[in-house]
C-alpha cells in the first residue's frame, strides 16, 4: 500500500526536499545528515567513489566536496537528469544496482543513502553481492538507512513516516540482519552507529577478499 504523499515525493522535487529536510531534523538537520558518512572515514581525495542509488544527487553533492572522482548510479532516468543538473561535477550512469555496468574492483568506496529500504530481500542480496564485486580490495561500503528503533519513543514517528512515504520493503528492512548479509557476501562489518533513537543506522563494512 502506498499513499499519495509518496507519489508526490517522487513527482515533485520540492516536496521530496521538504520531507527530507523535516526527517533529518531528528539527527540535527539535513547538513549534519549528509555528513554522517564522514565520521571515522579517512578521506582520500583520489579515491574512486560510487554513490549507489543516487537519486537527485543529495548525497552526491556532499561527496564531490571531498573526492575528485565520484560516480552516481540510479535506475531512474528522471533522477539521473535531476542529479546532473544539481551536481554536474560528478559522472552518472543509469542502471540497476543489482546489475552494475562496472568492471570488478572499480571503486574504493561505495555509499548508499536511504535507498536500500526500497529493495525486496532478494534484490538486496544481489545488490550487496554486486557491491562486493565492484569494490577494490580493502574497499569500503557505507550504508545509511532505517533501523529498528532502540528507543520506544521513536516507534511512533518512524511508523508514521513509513506508513505515509514508504512501502512494505521499508518495514522488511527493519527486520533484516544487514550485518549477517554483508558478512556472507564477503564484507566485514567494522562499525554500526545509530541515530534518532536507533531509527537510523550508519553501517560501515570493508571488502575482505
Amino acid at each position: 500500500m502506498t499513499t499519495i504523499l509518496r507519489d508526490w515525493s517522487y513527482r515533485y522535487q520540492w516536496f521530496y526536499d521538504t520531507v527530507s529536510a523535516m526527517a533529518a531534523l531528528s539527527v540535527g538537520g539535513e547538513a549534519r545528515f549528509r555528513k554522517l558518512f564522514l565520521k571515522d572515514l579517512q578521506v582520500n581525495p583520489e579515491a574512486k567513489v560510487l554513490d549507489l542509488c543516487c537519486g537527485a544527487g543529495q548525497a552526491t553533492q556532499e561527496l564531490v566536496k571531498h573526492f575528485k572522482d565520484v560516480t552516481g548510479l540510479d535506475a531512474s532516468p528522471i533522477a539521473i537528469k535531476r542529479a546532473k543538473q544539481n551536481v554536474p561535477q560528478a559522472q552518472y550512469v543509469e542502471a540497476f544496482a543489482e546489475n552494475m555496468p562496472f568492471s570488478d574492483r572499480s571503486f574504493d568506496l561505495v555509499i548508499t543513502s536511504t535507498a536500500l529500504h526500497e529493495m525486496e530481500s532478494e534484490q538486496l542480496q544481489e545488490i550487496i553481492q554486486e557491491v562486493q564485486r565492484v569494490l577494490t580490495p580493502e574497499g569500503q561500503f557505507i550504508i545509511i538507512d532505517f533501523h529498528r528503533p532502540t528507543n520506544p519513543l521513536y516507534w511512533l514517528p518512524i511508523a508514521t513516516f513509513l506508513w505515509l512515504f514508504e512501502t512494505e520493503t521499508a518495514w522488511q528492512l527493519l527486520k533484516t540482519d544487514l550485518h549477517q548479509m554483508l558478512n556472507t557476501s564477503g564484507l566485514t562489518v567494522e562499525s554500526r552507529q545509530l541515530y534518532a533513537g536507533g531509527s537510523l543506522q550508519v553501517l560501515r563494512s570493508r571488502k575482505v577478499f
